[in-house]
């Protein structure tokens, strides 16, 4: 059981630690600038395998002679460059808008650009290009930017009649700087798009907010050789590594919609240009530990908190993240060729999207009070046969795995659907992070009574945050495995106190942040001090006042 002095040193560290590691770092990259780590040895039958393709890219990491990627100073002259070029073009009808979304733990802008064209009828739909989450995956951040200049003015131009699009070329700027995964503060931006501690994640859920994408594409690298080589004797063979969102309470349409409309054209688009692909896959650090598993399939990553925002969200990863500088040339192309499939996609698919979207929403919003919901769900076991290479002939290598497939979920915990949650006046931090990720939170103006459930906690245990990698750079106090019952109850909903409705698009957000032992809660991420701070509302408060929380 939980003790309160754990629980109160856990509250009253965890910030100031968080604080200390941002200055430790900021202080370190100061006082000693990052050198690139090591390339990862291939032989040099291995890198036949993947020669450089008869394409050339214009960014600052391809000039002559370079060996480092395009840095966060150049990055900014770049997209600086694009929009003020686009304003001064007579007779264009394409707007290259720069919007500020904040600053990174280090202070560096975080900006994006916005590609649009006039459109006579609605708005048109937006597709937001996210690169480098993770700061030693660079190749997603050069691709963005050759993305962005055949936007403006290139042969992707013409999808702007059907579609905006809009590119963060580089969320983690600190990472990219120190060559490093993570942010200044030691948390994977990757891992915080549901608890939304970092101001990195913040930025990407800002654009979300404003452009309400209708797909979204996260770039990433993954590494060629390293625990592959040491597990099972093989080097990965796939240029690229796809997935979508794949997470418990996921609208089928939307997975239909991904991997028809966005996945297999995909495919198609590398096959043509010689690159392979596969689906992402992973495996845990520990050497141990043999089973491959096909990505994670909690919501805390921009792929399934985007995909429970009912959005067709991608991952692209290119292989080379412990590669250097090595191969750069292919894996941007495999980027650009991918990102450009994407957009082809989008913008012929502009209208079916929107009407997906809009029926989608509508439908996951009248299903508050009734049925049941996910609260927490796991791959399923299998076999899987990989197309992989020998590390010292590159000759094709056939390897059977043991497998997780997110391709079909094994629910761990389901309750009954509430209509929606009470949360305690004091959350005002978990009302916050709702109201960052877009959720509707209403303010309980006048006490009152909401028939329901209470939480009991009966057995938690503190420990780190882990996902299939192993445990996750985070930078903070820890994390909770919560386990709780539901009993029924008259809640006391003071004034002050607010209500959380499932009557609306984000309800599976909801659910993942306000249920105790979802696995990324935010009980179990220290955001809500208690189970007693929160309540499952299983009839409608019609009698209740209530305003908007702006």
């Amino acid at each position: 059981m939980r003790t309160g002095s754990r629980w109160t040193v856990g509250r009253r560290w965890q910030a100031p630690l968080n604080a200390a590691l941002v200055a430790l770092c900021l202080f370190a990259c100061r006082a000693a600038p990052a050198q690139p780590a090591p390339a990862a040895v291939e032989s040099d039958a291995v890198a036949a395998r993947f020669a450089d393709p008869p394409v050339s890219y214009r960014t600052p990491a391809f000039d002559p002679g370079r060996t480092s990627m395009t840095s966060n100073a150049e990055l900014r002259t770049f997209v600086h460059a694009l929009a003020d070029d686009a304003a001064n073009v007579a007779g264009t009808t394409t707007t290259v808008r720069l919007i500020d979304v904040g600053n990174s733990q280090a202070g560096v802008p975080l900006e994006a650009l916005h590609f649009s064209r006039p459109s006579a009828g609605a708005p048109h739909p937006a597709v937001l290009l996210i690169g480098q989450q993770h700061g030693d995956e660079p190749a997603g951040a050069e691709a963005l930017l050759v993305i962005a200049r055949e936007l403006g003015n290139g042969a992707l131009a013409s999808a702007l009649d059907r579609i905006d699009v809009v590119i963060l070329p580089r969320a983690n700027p600190d990472g990219a700087a120190a060559r490093r995964r993570a942010s200044a503060s030691g948390i994977d931006v990757n891992r915080d798009h549901l608890l939304l501690r970092t101001p990195e994640a913040q930025a990407i859920a800002a654009l979300v907010r404003q452009f309400n994408p209708m797909v979204v594409v996260d770039a990433h690298e993954f590494a060629a050789l390293e625990r592959y080589v040491e597990k099972f004797g093989a080097v990965q063979r796939a240029d690229a590594l796809l997935q979508y969102a794949m997470v418990a309470n996921l609208p089928p349409l939307v997975t239909r919609a991904s991997e028809e409309w966005f996945r297999q054209p995909l495919r198609e688009a590398l096959k043509g240009q010689g690159l392979t692909s596969e689906w992402y896959y992973t495996t845990s650090a520990d050497p141990a530990d043999r089973k491959v598993s096909m990505g994670g399939v909690q919501p805390d990553n921009s792929r399934n908190v985007n995909g429970l925002r009912h959005m067709v969200s991608l991952l692209i990863e290119t292989r080379g993240a412990d590669l250097g500088h090595a191969h750069l040339l292919r894996r941007v192309h495999t980027q650009v060729t991918a990102m450009a499939s994407v957009l082809t996609s989008a913008a012929a698919r502009a209208d079916d999207l929107q009407r997906v979207r809009r029926f989608v929403d509508a439908d996951v919003a009248a299903k508050a009070c009734q049925g049941d919901v996910i609260v927490d769900a796991a791959a399923t076991p299998s076999e899987y046969t990989l197309a992989m290479l020998d590390p010292q002939t590159g000759a094709d290598k056939s390897l059977v795995v043991s497998w997780d497939s997110a391709l079909a979920l094994a629910t761990r915990v389901k309750r009954a659907r509430p209509c929606g949650y009470w949360i305690a006046a004091d959350q005002v931090d978990a009302v916050l992070r709702l109201r960052g990720l877009g959720v509707s939170v209403q303010r309980v103006e006048e006490g009152g009574e909401m028939r329901g459930e209470v939480y009991t906690e009966t057995a938690s245990e503190l420990g780190v945050r882990t996902d299939l990698r192993g445990s996750i750079a985070d930078g903070s106090a820890g994390a909770l495995r919560v386990k709780v019952t539901t009993a029924p109850a008259l809640i006391d909903a003071v004034a002050g106190s607010y209500y959380v409705g499932l009557d609306q698009p984000l309800a599976a957000l909801i659910v993942a942040a306000l249920e105790p032992d979802s696995p990324n809660s935010y009980v179990s991420n220290l955001i809500v001090d208690s189970v007693r701070a929160l309540g499952r509302v299983m009839r409608r408060p019609l009698t209740l006042k209530t305003s908007v929380v702006p």
